[in-house]
């Protein structure tokens, strides 16, 4: 019932990354040894991933972050997601013929929020200036990296994507993707990262870089101009949070999906998930059924709640939960998972990064599906995203798209508390895989006791439009309980596990400051202390 990854959860005192890649958390690492804090190290490391895993995350992306400040026992959340263009509307994507946002191309871009959002970072809660944490990934970019085994798949797929426009040639070796072992340079990025090192965000949201961006998504047909990327701004927002058996769970709110996981964790309290035993087929059937309607409830109501009203406390209340939960049969799988009526009114990276103070950074950073929209802004090595397919075109929908509005994002960071103390960093990445990647490791953490590597190593099950996905090495008989309950079955190769998600965990034991740390066993990073 467990990915036989053969490895051991990592233990350190002084400080900790995990990351998807390991010279992504190496770098993160030597930041920590320098001198520098968790903030220092994710920004570092989510540097350093831009170049090394280019198909997941970049500065033409979006962030968010969670940071749990030890001395003040406090925890900030920012937002630094994009916007939608100012011309962006409705109505011109309709006159086009589009009945949904094209899910590559110019119109699925919005403003890249990440870099305003590491310099916004560093500068409330980092002691490195953005100058040096850039160094690692500069020189990354500038003299090479060999490309690792699960990265080099994930490209591998990617050249027609690349090469429909030349400047897409910047990702490519030798007009083809780059293989396994394989030494990549991008220099476009090396010069694009300096100039951030020596400008800070204002030289990527104003001048030769944001002119650049803005003449080629309108050369493309976009509406994107230099006022809305000199306009952005990142969020401190309000952290949201529930309690799971005596364990605060945090994420951030709205406009990103983490209510959904907060939800499901309070739809599956009501159950004795540890009585029903670790995988069997009860304990998934009611975590699947708990995430089936809190997912509902997201694709219904999440939004961005500076222009639209999105019922937080409602969806994350225990009795909101308590009214969900009745709609679960212990024996039989929902038909349909409907949303519940309230007052009226994806390829990503993670980092988990925690001191030796006991100061942790949750950082998720991404540019939504393998290399985005497709578009690189050319000569700069800027990957931009394609956050803004998810928009809806349903005016009457909370989540439709509106100039300077932010669209529902899937990637969520969190944290974890235990007697107002760090408990845990984590996340897990992948999509509507992130928040049932969330659920999961809390139920295999807190109701069966597993350490930071084995409840990333368990086995998976994802929801999806028509069924659920479930890891081969589950028992015959589970596999066959399930399907006796309703739920359609899709099994999932050894190859196609990638699919399952991409987690990192740091556990703090609360007696001796002692960090416990896994990393996904589907991809190819690492956790690293000392």
């Amino acid at each position: 019932m467990f990915f036989n990854s053969r490895r051991s959860t990592v233990l350190a005192r002084k400080g900790m990354v995990a990351t998807s890649q390991p010279l992504a958390a190496q770098a993160g690492l030597q930041t920590l040894m320098q001198g520098g804090n968790a903030v220092d190290a994710a920004v570092t490391a989510a540097a350093v991933l831009n170049v090394v895993e280019p198909e997941s995350t970049g500065i033409g992306g979006d962030m968010f972050a969670l940071v749990w400040d030890n001395r003040k026992k406090q925890v900030y959340a920012l937002n630094g997601s994009g916007r939608a263009p100012a011309a962006a509307s409705i109505a011109s994507l309709r006159a086009k013929g589009f009945r949904q946002v094209p899910s590559i191309g110019v119109h699925s871009v919005t403003v890249p929020g990440t870099v305003h959002g590491w310099e916004t970072i560093l500068k409330a809660h980092g002691s490195m200036p953005i100058s040096q944490v850039l160094k690692p990934a500069i020189s990354y970019a500038e003299d090479g990296f060999p490309v690792s085994d699960i990265i080099a798949n994930q490209w591998s797929s990617q050249g027609p994507k690349l090469a429909r426009l030349p400047s897409g040639q910047e990702f490519l070796l030798e007009g083809r993707p780059p293989r396994h072992g394989e030494v990549m340079k991008l220099p476009t990025l090396g010069r694009t990262l300096r100039a951030i090192a020596e400008g800070g965000a204002q030289a990527f949201y104003t001048g030769p870089i944001a002119e650049g961006i803005a003449a080629f998504m309108q050369e493309q047909g976009g509406c994107m101009t230099v006022e809305d990327l000199a306009s952005h701004t990142s969020d401190w927002d309000e952290p949201i949070r529930t309690d799971y058996r005596g364990v605060t769970c945090w994420e951030c709110p709205p406009n990103g999906q983490g209510i959904a996981a907060l939800e499901a964790l309070n739809i599956a309290e009501g159950f004795d998930i540890q009585g029903m035993g670790l995988q069997t087929a009860s304990a998934y059937h009611h975590l699947i059924e708990s995430m089936r309607l809190a997912f509902a409830d997201a694709f219904r109501y999440v939004a961005d709640p500076r222009q639209a009203r999105v019922p937080i406390d409602e969806l994350t209340s225990k009795e909101y939960a308590a009214s969900r939960r009745q709609l679960i049969s212990s024996q039989r799988a929902m038909t349909s998972a409907p949303y519940g009526k309230v007052m009226a009114g994806s390829d990503t990276v993670y980092i988990s990064a925690v001191d030796g103070q006991g100061n942790a950074c949750s950082f998720i950073n991404s540019i939504f599906v393998n290399f985005g929209s497709g578009l690189v802004a050319p000569g700069t090595g800027i990957v931009l995203h394609n956050r803004g397919s998810l928009f809806s075109l349903d005016p009457n929908h909370p989540n439709a798209l509106e100039p300077g509005k932010r669209p529902f994002h899937t990637i969520i960071p969190a944290l974890a508390t235990r007697e107002g103390e760090l408990y845990l960093c984590y996340g897990v990445m992948g999509g509507l895989m992130q928040p049932q990647g969330h659920l999961q490791v809390i139920s295999n953490m807190v109701d069966f006791g597993l350490d930071a590597q084995d409840a990333l190593n368990a086995l998976r099950f994802q929801v999806v439009e028509d069924g659920v996905c479930l890891e081969e090495g589950l028992s015959e008989n589970t596999l066959q309980e399930l399907s006796r309950m309703g739920h359609r079955i899709h099994l999932m190769t050894s190859y196609q596990r990638v699919g399952m998600g991409g987690g990192q965990v740091i556990q703090r034991d609360l007696d001796t400051g002692v960090l416990w740390g896994g990393s996904e066993p589907r991809k190819d990073g690492c956790a690293i202390g000392w």
